[in-house]
């Protein structure tokens, strides 16, 4: 009988979560599942969850929250036999889109069951994770604009959560007003660029922008590769612009946007460096060298997924 810990954060998304990750745990169970059901309190106990799953040699760790919680999960499990899955319980969830699993919605109250039923017979792959500065990231690392904007809106209430795309694309147009971009000097696969920009971002997966842009359509989650991308300009025009490009197109056919694939690559730059990882702000001082860790972290990921996810 396969076994698993369930952790829920009650302040992850926009609703309360307990009674619906009750009702997952018992459809996992159902399945033949052996499950221990365990509330959060904070990002640390998250991290001291998952290492307790792993020492209990647990088959899997279940996450119901967003994006954020997931990133605190991470690192726990890099290079254990542990998998992670994924019930999207938080605002965005973006890497249950990658996975083509159903968000909680007020029209879809069964989401999280209805994941718990896809991720129950679901197969075991291992991929590739991102480390900033020795913090590992699944999704996205990015500097500049994005998390100059990530710093100043959380930790948000739930109510906010509720109103979380119009708060967001009014937080990038206000602070926008106010940000100007950074001189930066990147060293990227035996390449030195040097210019001002308003964002770099290390993606990982296909998505951005809480799912509302496909970033990098050729993403392979087991390619040992990432792609850096640099966003040129300055003022609130040039960012309106390139979001629409990121949106509406593909943004890799926009002059003012680079695209590079790397293994390795290190920024500096000569002011102070906004940094999020999976949408979360992190504090990093000096210069910053990521990496790709290749195959490092095993998911439960469902038979069906709206995009190639693997290179073979």
């Amino acid at each position: 009988m396969p076994r698993g810990y369930l952790i829920y954060n009650p302040a992850a998304g926009r609703f309360p979560s307990r009674m619906l990750c009750e009702r997952a745990a018992d459809v996992l169970r159902s399945a033949g599942w052996s499950i221990k059901l365990e509330q959060t309190y904070n990002a640390d106990h998250i991290i001291e969850l998952t290492r307790k799953a792993v020492e209990d040699e647990m088959d899997a760790l279940f996450v119901a929250g967003g994006d954020g919680s997931i990133n605190r999960a991470v690192a726990g499990l890099l290079g254990t036999n542990t998998a992670l899955g994924v019930l999207p319980a938080g605002t965005a969830n973006v890497w249950a889109q990658e996975l083509g699993l159903p968000g909680l919605t007020w029209t879809r109250l069964t989401a999280l069951e209805e994941t718990a039923h896809r991720l129950s017979c679901a197969k075991i792959y291992s991929i590739d994770v991102g480390r900033c500065n020795d913090v590992p990231f699944l999704l996205w690392a990015g500097i500049g604009l994005d998390a100059f904007i990530v710093h100043r809106i959380e930790p948000r209430q739930r109510w906010e959560k509720h109103f979380a795309i119009l708060n967001y694309a009014a937080s990038v147009v206000w602070h926008a007003t106010f940000w100007h971009g950074m001189n930066l000097e990147v060293e990227v696969e035996g390449e030195k660029i040097n210019g001002h920009f308003l964002l770099a971002l290390v993606s990982n997966v296909h998505l951005y922008a809480g799912g509302f842009a496909q970033l990098s359509p050729q993403a392979r989650l087991d390619d040992a590769m990432m792609d850096l991308w640099l966003f040129e300009g300055e003022t609130l025009g040039d960012t309106v612009a390139l979001a629409l490009e990121c949106i509406s197109g593909d943004p890799s056919n926009s002059p003012d946007i680079h695209q590079i694939p790397f293994h390795h690559l290190v920024m500096k730059s000569d002011s102070p460096m906004y940094v999020q990882m999976d949408g979360e702000p992190y504090n990093i001082q000096g210069p910053i060298d990521i990496k790709t860790e290749p195959r490092a972290l095993k998911v439960l990921i469902p038979d069906r997924t709206p995009h190639p996810l693997f290179s073979q």
